[in-house]
This record gives C-alpha cells, structure tokens and sequence, in this order.
C-alpha cells in the first residue's frame, strides 16, 4: 500500500512553506517574504501517531492569473490536489479572507477531498483572535487557528490529518485485478502502447516528452483477465528536473509503482538501455514488483540473425539486478508482439504473489545444501536450519542459520537462484533475511 499524501495549497505568500518546514522538521522549502517564491513543489517523508505519509509543499494558486509562471504554478498544485488523500488549505490570518481564497475554496470543494482550513499567523497562545470566525464564510468548516512560523497549533493540525485518514476510503479492486504501471523515461512509447492495448486513443500521445504530466488509470478486461493500465508520466534525470511540474510528475511515476502489482519498464529499442532507464528499473526492483523488461520500437532496428539474443544479453549486462525479469520486443505502434504481453504479466504476477509450503521449500534447500556445501570460515562452517517464506510481493524468506558472519553473499543469492529456479519464479525479485538461531548444542 501506498503511503498517503497530504498536500498543502493557499494563495501566495500565506506560509506555505513554513508550515512544511514545521512537519518535515528542516529547512526545505525556501522560505522568503516575497510572493510565488515556490515555484517547485517540494515533497517529504513525515509520521505521525505512527503512521507515516508525504506532504507536498505548492506553489501559490492566483485562480485568475496572466502570468505564465503563475499559471504554471496553478497547475502544479492542481495536480498535487488530485493526488492528495487530505487537503491542508492555508489562509492568512492578517489578510483576512481573499477573493482568491475563496474562489480556493471553490476549487477545493470540488475536488470530493477532506479539506483542512487553518488560518495562519495567529502568533499568540490562548483565546482565538475573534478575525477567525471570518473564515467560517469559506463554507469549509471549522477553521483551525496556528502559527507555521513559531510552531503554535502544529501536533492539533497533525491530529486532525491524523483523522481525516479515517474518512480517506481504500482503493478497492478485485483481487483478480491486476495493476500494471507502464514506466520509463519520456517518449519511450508508453501512451502509444497503451492506446494499441486499448485499440482507442485513450491517451494522449505525441513527439514531444513530457506530455504525460499525470498518472493515468485504464481498466481493461480481455480473455487473459482483468487489468488496469497506469501510463505514467516519463521519468527525467533529475537535473533535467525543472520545474515542480516535472518534480511531481516523479513523485507520481513512483506513487504508481508503489501501487502496482507489475511494472512493465519501457526502453526504446533505438537507444538502448540508458543510464536513466537503469535508475527508472532501479524503482521497481527496490518496490518489489513484478517486472517485465520491455523493448519497444523494435520493427526500427535493422535486423539479422541473432540481433535478439545479443540485444538481451546487452540488456541483462546494463539491468543485471533484473537477471530475473523475462525480456519482450514489441512495437507500439503496429502492435507487434502486444498480444503476448498478458500472458507474461499473468506468469509475473502469480510468481510476485506465491506462496511455498514450508515443508517443501525446506526440501528444496535441502537439496541445494547437499549440490554446493555452506561456506565456512577458520574451521567454522555455516549451517542452515530452516527456511520458511513470512510474505509475498516479492516472496519473502527467512532463513535461519548458526551464525550470519558465515552466511556469505554468494552464498545468498545460490539459494536464492535455486529457489527461484525450482518454483518458476520468473519476474519476480526474492527478499532473503537471514537470522540466527538460539541454541544449546555445544560445536
């Protein structure tokens, strides 16, 4: 599951930033008193009453602005708005209410979002300025009086984020559903194959990166199953990484990954694996998922005997942590080998989600032991007890030992591959945790 998010939004020059400062607990945003300072949305980790959520600092929303950057900001907090699960709408409390915060106000009530109203800048303790109850007349409730920059009212703010998780319903899909985030750098072919899976154009699709600014969700049911389709918006280096527009549109691509149950990374077949597409595939590896390395564009290469096996070595070398995920040539365009798709997603789903008895996943390791011996170390050797599996997506195992100093990397990862091998878990990464086990037996 997902983390939840929180994001916070407010006319210019309110206290934005301030206030996320407060909950990440360092100096991150840029803080100046000066109007559409924040012009990137900046996002962090934060927890509270043990539960842990991102909080996204926006840029000022003007409603009606000329001002390309003023707009540009408009959208990006548009955009962190629809991904938030709670809305914290600052106000200012020396200003009193704004034309603009109302028409905030309109937008935010559109959005079927729990809304939290605080006015800030009320810097005192004790009894609320009566200039509050102005801000009843936003018709979002009771106002929340604080101050971001002396840290007045933020663990009752915190507490009633804490609340409006409650009311935040959870994604609810069937459990024959199976989500697939297409990933990958900009331009890779996403949306186009999307749009050949959908046979519509469904998604807009064009020459010129970037224009997936969002996360898009497709359901779509064949007779291989039922799916639903994420084209995530393109990944950029992150000193590409311009404008909070960009910023977000990462956060979103990982959000989805997060979500997924497979991710399907997209890699032009004219430009091969990229040192962006490493890092991209790097997410997904590191979430978990089900993987399928897909090469796109492929009816643009110039082909002759043996160009598809030498192509995937060449790609197992640069994405050799991904040894595991099976290896697809398609091309969005015509469609070729898209049909072929949903079987492999089938097969790296059900590997993701597999559970082994105990009994025969120890017979397993038995049989591995008996192959190649443990290691061992100045006349110690290692010894395995038992091994039983505590979870999947990925499949999770704890292996039980005499001593972990022993338990040697190569080690790991041989009975890692054997598993792996004998239960066809392919496109999916394995989570080996070794622990040692008490004992009184005397070596």
């Amino acid at each position: 599951m997902s983390k939840k998010v929180v994001a916070i939004v407010g006319r210019p020059n309110v206290g934005k930033s301030t206030l996320f400062n407060a909950f990440a607990g360092e100096k991150i945003s840029i803080v100046r008193d000066m109007p559409g300072i924040t012009r990137d949305r900046i996002y962090a980790d934060c927890a509270w009453r043990g539960t842990k959520f991102q909080i996204i600092d926006t840029g000022g929303i003007e409603p009606v602005t000329e001002d390309i950057l003023l707009q540009q900001m408009r959208r990006q907090a548009m955009l962190a708005m629809d991904m938030a699960d709670v809305i914290v709408f600052i106000t200012d409390l020396r200003a009193g209410v704004t034309g603009d915060d109302i028409e905030v106000a309109n937008m935010l009530r559109k959005t079927k979002k729990p809304v939290i109203l605080v006015v800030n800048k009320c810097d005192w303790v004790g009894t609320v300025p009566p200039e509050v109850y102005e801000f009843y007349n936003l018709g979002l409730g009771e106002p929340l009086a604080i101050s971001a920059g002396k840290k007045l009212g933020i663990g009752e703010l915190l507490d009633e984020i804490y609340d409006k998780f409650v009311d935040v319903e959870p994604e609810i899909e069937s459990e024959e559903t199976i989500r697939v985030a297409i990933i990958g750098k900009p331009n890779v072919g996403k949306s186009s194959l999307v749009n050949k899976i959908l046979d519509e154009d469904r998604v807009i699709v064009s020459d010129i990166a970037g224009t997936t600014r969002d996360s898009i969700d497709t359901f779509f049911e064949n007779k291989h199953g039922k799916y639903v389709f994420v084209d995530t918006a393109g990944i950029r280096r992150k000193n590409r990484v311009y404008d909070k527009l960009e910023q977000y549109t990462v956060l979103k691509a990982k959000s989805s990954i997060d979500r997924a149950n497979v991710c399907i990374i997209m890699i032009d077949a004219t430009e091969g694996v990229t040192e962006q597409d490493e890092k991209i595939a790097g997410y997904a590896h590191e979430a978990g998922r089900a993987v399928i390395i897909c090469i796109n564009k492929w009816d643009l290469l110039d082909k002759n005997t043996g160009t598809l096996e030498s192509y995937k070595k060449q790609v197992y070398v640069k994405l050799a942590y991904l040894a595991y995920a099976p290896i697809i040539f398609i091309s969005a365009v015509t469609g070729q080998r898209v049909e072929n798709l949903f079987e492999m997603i089938n097969d790296v789903n059900k590997a993701n989600n597999l559970r082994v008895p105990t009994g025969m996943l120890n017979d397993v390791i038995s049989q591995a032991i008996a192959i190649t011996q443990p290691p061992s170390d100045k006349g110690k050797r290692l010894k395995i007890y038992y091994v039983t599996q505590v979870s999947i997506r990925p499949p999770t195992f704890v292996v039980f030992v005499n001593n972990k100093q022993l338990m040697h990397f190569s080690y790991t990862r041989y009975l890692e591959n054997h598993i792996r091998k004998q239960f066809g878990m392919v496109g999916t990464p394995i989570h080996m945790i070794i622990r040692e086990k008490g004992r009184t037996d005397k070596e």
